[in-house]
């Protein structure tokens, strides 16, 4: 393709070339992003291709983001969906007072940034559902916990409380995994 005008356009006609480049130019990130929030690769994939065959059914994107972004965002409402449907959505509301203090946040972001990407996001996947999906939602989608509140159904409170959980969960994860490297 030219550009992604052409693209656009091609796809909005329903041709399939333009459709095969939009899924070749998008469907590796879309995984990642896809097994981000189920944390389960088969149903990564069946989420990627739900979502593919949404944009293809109803390609109605307008041009007022990039076309990257509206695919993503489509990727993210299927794969909470996907969730929304297993029923695989924890307790939400956990009880901020069950939660123990982060040990010093700052050295473990630091021994989490020596992480590979591949370890990292194998740690996020490892989340209990509620958490993984706040956590990616606010770190990765840059959504407050208003939006987040709103887009899952839950209260504000049950947001955060989610996120401090997700990153003491990571953080428990990053100091055993150091840890056992340490012994080797």
């Amino acid at each position: 393709m030219e550009n992604e005008t052409e693209l656009i356009e091609g796809c909005r006609a329903g041709r399939d070339f333009a459709r095969k480049e939009l899924y070749t130019l998008y469907s590796k990130q879309m995984l990642a992003i896809c097994y981000r929030y189920t944390g389960d690769i088969d149903a990564a994939h069946d989420v990627l291709h739900d979502g593919f065959i949404k944009i293809f059914t109803r390609f109605t994107f307008r041009g007022e983001c990039a076309l990257r972004t509206w695919v993503t965002r489509v990727m993210v409402t299927q794969s909470i969906d996907y969730l929304r449907k297993q029923k695989r959505f924890n307790e939400l509301v956990v009880n901020g007072e069950l939660l123990p203090d982060i040990e010093d946040e700052t050295s473990i972001a630091e021994a989490g940034g020596h992480l590979s990407e591949d370890v990292l996001m194998a740690f996020v996947a490892e989340l209990p559902d509620g958490c993984r999906t706040v956590f990616n939602l606010y770190v990765f989608e840059e959504k407050s916990h208003k939006e987040i509140a709103g887009m899952l159904h839950i209260k504000e409170h049950s947001s955060t409380s989610q996120l401090h959980r997700a990153k003491c969960l990571l953080a428990k994860r990053i100091k055993e995994y150091h840890n056992n490297e340490r012994e080797r």
